[in-house]
């Protein structure tokens, strides 16, 4: 890995004018963990998707001459680091990008967009679950929610899922290509006002588990910003539990800094209260280790 002053990321994510996700969070959130963020914006919208009325332009006729820029400049990077892809041909580009950009001990992560709440996203198709598992297979680390992790694996998505089948599936996940498979948004089914987040990592075959409390609002971006912290706590060199917990408490502090004010929740969380938790010491965790 070349050396930089600083660590590099290379964000291939949608950039929203408004509303607090994709580009929006990734940036401040890894530029707050020390983390200078490169991005290559797979779409540009005027408000993410939550919003009514959004105008949208697919940037996929943009992104190979913004690469070959990045080439002739001899970049290079400490991550890969891939969220919403507007079309099914960027994930071609993404690919392609992962490849040549290749670097020994470089990290490259992919947040599998697909769908949530057991349905796939209206932007997308058959098609984009079957390229997504050609892109899953060349990360280090993938971070699914529930939804996803169904999609991904063909199977029927159930908040009734038990922690064993959520284990069965890190596993089936795992064997696409990724060490590390992070699953969010998974119902505690010993205690339903909670969610959970259970991880694989393969290299020790040691499966992780952080609960978090849940509150009755739902906030767009909260996945963008709970694998960006995840993305910077590990090129920090955090070992997984703590990079989960440390995801799990920022996106818990920034729902709680939310929920209490008269406040539109398609905005998302009011990051900006909250970002500098990020450079506090690592609190008591909560993490626990599965059998």
């Amino acid at each position: 890995m070349k050396y930089y002053s600083i660590p590099r990321v290379a964000a291939i994510h949608d950039l929203s004018g408004f509303g607090r996700a994709s580009l929006t969070v990734v940036i401040p959130i890894l530029s707050s963990m020390g983390i200078q963020v490169c991005p290559l914006p797979t779409a540009v919208l005027s408000s993410h998707s939550a919003f009514n009325g959004f105008h949208k332009r697919d940037l996929t006729a943009d992104l190979q001459p913004m690469i070959n820029h990045w080439k002739s400049m001899n970049l290079g990077f400490n991550a890969i680091y891939s969220g919403y892809l507007a079309a099914t041909e960027q994930v071609d580009i993404v690919k392609k990008f992962i490849s040549d950009f290749s670097d020994t001990e470089q990290l490259v992560v992919v947040d599998p967009v697909l769908g949530d709440n057991g349905k796939l996203y209206s932007a997308f198709d058959k098609k984009m679950i079957d390229k997504m598992r050609e892109l899953v297979s060349m990360a280090d680390v993938i971070t699914p929610n529930l939804t996803e992790a169904a999609f991904l694996l063909n199977e029927d998505y159930s908040k009734e899922i038990d922690i064993s089948t959520i284990k069965e599936w890190a596993v089936r996940l795992s064997d696409m290509g990724p060490n590390k498979v992070i699953i969010t948004s998974v119902p505690d089914k010993e205690k339903q006002t909670n969610t959970s987040v259970v991880a694989l990592n393969i290299d020790d075959n040691r499966y992780w588990k952080v609960g978090c409390n849940y509150l009755p609002a739902n906030y767009p971006g909260t996945g963008d910003a709970f694998a960006s912290v995840m993305v910077g706590a590990l090129l920090q060199g955090d070992s997984l539990p703590i990079a989960l917990d440390r995801a799990v408490q920022f996106i818990s502090l920034g729902v709680r800094a939310t929920f209490g004010h008269g406040y539109n929740p398609a905005e998302g969380i009011l990051l900006e209260k909250v970002l500098p938790s990020l450079n506090a010491p690592v609190q008591i965790s909560s993490y626990q280790l599965l059998d």
